[in-house]
């Protein structure tokens, strides 16, 4: 039994790596945008789950015997859910309107397993630095932010600009380790069973 990640992240990659997972990596082709038009209205859980569940929903049909985790992850800043920026443009927008405040990273998972499927939210609070302009250009420029929800990484060149977070760290990376493991635990199986070989 593997775990079969439906994202082309290398973030989420690296969190299952780094947790002693080694995951088969096939990324879910599926309109986001229209999804996300078609729940305008609807609660910010419940349109991270969709997405999430639309991705694992993707690729599960190809693994009827492994793990297949989707995730999506947005912020919620002033009543409203932030995607990913895409551009440099809107990325330097962003910041200059979320630096110094607080808003919250809601990364919907999607676990489907033979035994059955999990789906859920984790939320965590990020407080954005008040950063100067010329460090929020210098930072949309790197490129780093631009396909990151939120426009920021905690893990990376990101981690100068976030004062702290309350919550869980890997969910604001883009998966959730004990969600997944909660997950798991309700579909009946035991995290170590998802280790690689080189875990001793």
């Amino acid at each position: 039994m593997r775990i079969v990640l439906a994202s082309a992240s290398p973030s989420r990659k690296a969190i299952l790596t780094n947790a002693g997972v080694e995951p088969l990596v096939d990324p879910a082709n599926i309109d986001e945008d229209a999804i996300f038009d078609a729940m305008t209205g609807q609660k910010e859980s419940a349109i991270v789950e969709k997405l999430a569940g639309a991705k694992a929903a993707a690729v599960a049909d190809k693994y009827p015997n492994d793990v297949v985790i989707g995730c999506d992850s947005m912020l919620f800043i002033d009543g409203t859910l932030m995607g990913k920026p895409h551009t440099i443009e809107a990325t330097i927008d962003r910041w200059k309107a979320q630096r110094g405040r607080r808003g919250e990273l809601i990364t919907g998972h999607c676990v489907i397993t033979p035994q059955g499927r999990f789906i859920g939210t984790a939320r965590t609070s990020v407080w954005f630095a008040d950063a100067s302009d010329a460090d929020v250009e210098a930072y949309a420029r790197t490129g780093e932010p631009l396909e990151c929800a939120g426009a920021f990484t905690l893990e990376a060149i990101g981690g100068w600009f976030i004062d702290r977070i309350e919550g869980d760290p890997s969910s604001v990376v883009g998966l959730s380790l004990p969600l997944v493991r909660r997950a798991l635990y309700v579909l009946g199986y035991n995290v170590h069973e998802l280790w690689g070989p080189t875990v001793s």
